[in-house]
Parts: C-alpha cells; sequence; structure tokens
C-alpha cells in the first residue's frame, strides 16, 4: 500500500515531518488549502511527467502551487525527449500506487528521478501529498533533499499567470 511505503519513507529517511488528517473531497491543493487555512505558497504539488519516446520515460516534479511545471523546455529537455507532457492519471497510480490529490515524493520506486523546482527550498514549511487523498504531510523543504536522486531544478516550473 502506498500509504505505507510513504510513511517508511518518512522514516527511513529520518524527515522532519507532521502527518496532516485531510478530507478526501478536500484534497485537491486549492480546495485543501482554503479549507484548512493554508497559502499555497506553503503547498507543493507532486507531478509526474511523461517523455513520450519509446520507450517512455518519466520524473516526479515537485514544484509550489502558485507555479506550473515548465514541461515543454526544462522537462522535455531533461528527459531527453522530442515531446513532453504530464502523465495520465491511471500511468502515475500505476508507476506510484497513489491516486491524483494524494501523491507526494515520498515512497516512490527508486528508480524514478524526482526534479524539485528550486522556488520550492525557499519555502520555510511545505505542505505535499501523503500517499492518499487523506492525508498530507508537512514538513520542512530540506527534507525532500534526504530523498535519495532528489536535484533541485532551477527554472522547473514558471509562476502561474495570474487569472
Amino acid at each position: 500500500m502506498a500509504t505505507d511505503r510513504v510513511l517508511e519513507a518518512l522514516v527511513a529517511y529520518d524527515v522532519d515531518h507532521q502527518i496532516l488528517d485531510c478530507d478526501p473531497d478536500l484534497a485537491d491543493t486549492a480546495e485543501f488549502c482554503a479549507h484548512y487555512g493554508y497559502a499555497l505558497d506553503q503547498s507543493a504539488n507532486a507531478i509526474m511527467v511523461v517523455g513520450k519516446g519509446d520507450p517512455r520515460t518519466y520524473a516526479m516534479c515537485v514544484i509550489l502551487a502558485t507555479t506550473q511545471v515548465d514541461v515543454n523546455k526544462v522537462v522535455r529537455k531533461r528527459l531527453g525527449a522530442k515531446k513532453a507532457s504530464f502523465a495520465p492519471a491511471d500511468e502515475t497510480a500505476e508507476i506510484t500506487g497513489m491516486v491524483l490529490g494524494g501523491v507526494t515524493p515520498f515512497g516512490l520506486p527508486p528508480e524514478l528521478p524526482l526534479w524539485i523546482d528550486a522556488r520550492v527550498m525557499d519555502s520555510t514549511q511545505l505542505i505535499v501529498g501523503g500517499g492518499s487523498r487523506d492525508r498530507k504531510v508537512l514538513l520542512p523543504p530540506a527534507g525532500l533533499l534526504q530523498l535519495p536522486g532528489a536535484e533541485v531544478v532551477e527554472d522547473l516550473a514558471k509562476v502561474r499567470p495570474a487569472i
């Protein structure tokens, strides 16, 4: 079960963290932050991306909720693919064992690259998915760097345009 792998990873890598329970209907970032009183710039999304070659290549990107992954430039180049996109929900679930709204950088398959946008590291506290839609993890961003293969990437994400 993904939630067990998440907890095991948090303990194994000695990550200072707090588990936050949440209503599964409020697990999506904007709803979670609005309901539980957290700012979007202290919430991070773990988003799986895919290079559309043969074979397909994947990476997990961790970005602030106020930004969007630069799939067409940075991700595509890093994956060495001609085309890249966000991985479909079913592929994300198949590879990570986690559903959207609960995807986290903890408990991932060891061969999956983990790229962290540099802006994430500027936060004092960070909220990420908890492996399922009914919980989140609150931690200092440095805890992400304790994961094997974690790499901080400048400009992995772009600031979302104002609406």
